[in-house]
């Protein structure tokens, strides 16, 4: 299993990053909260199912732990779709991986843990890169690159509740509970606010781009994210799960025709940068100790 969390971990991000792209077109057909309340319904009776004598682990208070989670989680979800409704999923997937770059700030808030100069820096960073591909020369951003900014506040806040409430949790479990109160709150939006024919799930135009979207980008993704952090490094897996915006912009680029300027791919590279700064401090760069001695003793 060892040998297979790399790959896994490498299969996530370009899974993720597909999902841009899947998820913009099937947004031409379903209405946010529809999709949302199906892909989250379909995903979490899927873990529910893997996870076997998981269940044997379960408490009441895993009920009350996964309805925050879950809504912060649903939250963080709807502002980033309707934000893709309205920008590009290039734009969209590098403006959400800003998350990254907030969570030390909100954990400093809620555990006390001040951020460190790596974290500093990384803020920076992001700001010139976020500059670069959402202001325009009449220095304003547009809805949808600004909705999408707001995403990456509560995803970066659903990452901290997680590290408040999981700890001494299953996380699959926990999980599967997150996915059921996320597709349940979607649920409770969508009915009264969307008129939608479900029989148009059946429609080739938007079951395969569903298909992918429940079973591939939300269970698939998540077990294989899970086994490939269980046998990695910390900053490895950073560095290949951060690959999630890049592949979402060649994803981008390549299927849906999302055009790309010098601009752009200047501020998408600052904030790829500004992620890895923020995620493994460049560890990955940094000789290991033994592979110094080992350098020095060849030398």
């Amino acid at each position: 299993m060892k040998l297979l969390a790399k790959p896994m971990l490498f299969a996530t991000a370009i899974i993720w990053g597909t999902s841009f792209f899947i998820m913009k077109n099937a947004l031409d057909i379903i209405p946010v909260f529809r999709l949302l309340a199906v892909r989250f319904t379909v995903g979490g009776i899927l873990l529910a199912a893997l996870c076997g004598g998981r269940w044997k682990k379960f408490t009441p208070d895993y009920l009350w732990r996964g309805a925050i989670v879950g809504g912060m989680l649903f939250i963080a979800y709807s502002v980033q779709t309707f934000g893709l409704s309205m920008t590009t999923p290039s734009k969209n997937a590098f403006l959400t991986a800003v998350y990254c770059v907030l969570v030390p700030f909100f954990t400093w808030a809620v555990v006390r843990k001040r951020p460190d100069r790596y974290n500093i820096a990384a803020a920076l960073l992001c700001v010139a890169g976020v500059g670069l591909v959402s202001l325009n020369d009449r220095l304003s951003i547009n809805a949808g690159d600004l909705i999408t900014l707001l995403c990456a506040v509560f995803y970066a806040a659903h990452i901290v509740s997680v590290e408040k409430l999981a700890p001494g949790k299953d996380i699959t479990l926990l999980t599967v509970f997150q996915f059921a109160f996320a597709g349940l709150y979607s649920w409770l939006f969508s009915l009264p606010t969307e008129r939608f024919d479900m029989g148009l799930l059946l429609q080739r135009e938007l079951l395969w781009p569903m298909v992918y979207l429940c079973v591939m980008a939300t269970t698939v993704a998540l077990l294989f994210q899970n086994v490939g952090q269980r046998w990695s490094d910390p900053a490895s897996a950073s560095v290949i799960l951060s690959l999630e915006s890049v592949f979402g912009v060649l994803s981008s680029v390549m299927f849906y025709g999302d055009p790309v300027t010098g601009r752009l791919l200047a501020g998408f590279g600052l904030i790829f940068v500004a992620v890895l700064c923020s995620e493994t401090k460049f560890g990955f760069l940094r000789k290991k100790p033994d592979q110094c001695k080992t350098c020095e003793e060849g030398g």
